[in-house]
């Protein structure tokens, strides 16, 4: 039996469990739940692309009260906190001045738009991730939430790849 065969055979809040470490949103982790079973990874992380376009919101709010700031990788035992450390690898060996660019940026962001900057960072730079905070504070509210929710969605989808492949 595989990995997706063995979440489809899991209890609901089981199931849900397990999807929370993906994306802390549990009305994202209560749809995946109730659309099984899959087949595959592949019609999995279709189903996860469609549970995070169909967030409100709020819904997106409340998952982005997991993620760290960028630059500010989490020190905590979980799952989570191991997957967001891996993601954000490219700000390890940031020096002192872009750190401190990259804390200015997420303050700005924050105020501005009254929430984290939030980012898929996996394989990116710290150069990088510092240029996309900064382009970003020239988006609108309505286009920055459109770009937030597609960024929540592309970091629910590795780590789901990363929970069923056995690599997480």
């Amino acid at each position: 039996m595989g990995p997706v065969d063995q979440f489809n055979a899991l209890p609901a809040e089981a199931a849900e469990a397990e999807l929370l470490s993906c994306c802390a949103s549990p009305a994202w982790a209560g749809q995946l739940a109730a659309w099984r079973p899959y087949p595959d990874l592949p019609a999995l992380l279709v189903a996860a692309g469609a549970a995070s376009r169909g967030l409100t919101w709020a819904e997106v709010a409340q998952a982005l009260t997991a993620h760290p700031r960028i630059g500010e990788r989490p020190t905590g035992p979980g799952r989570e906190a191991a997957w967001s450390r891996r993601e954000q690898a490219g700000v390890a060996g940031a020096d002192d001045v872009t750190r401190q660019a990259l804390a200015e940026a997420n303050q700005r962001y924050e105020d501005r738009f009254g929430h984290v900057f939030l980012v898929c960072a996996s394989g990116r730079s710290d150069s990088e991730l510092l240029a996309a905070a900064r382009a970003r504070l020239d988006n609108d509210e309505a286009i920055e939430r459109t770009v937030v929710r597609d960024e929540l969605g592309k970091i629910a989808q590795l780590r789901l790849e990363r929970l069923f492949d056995g690599h997480g």
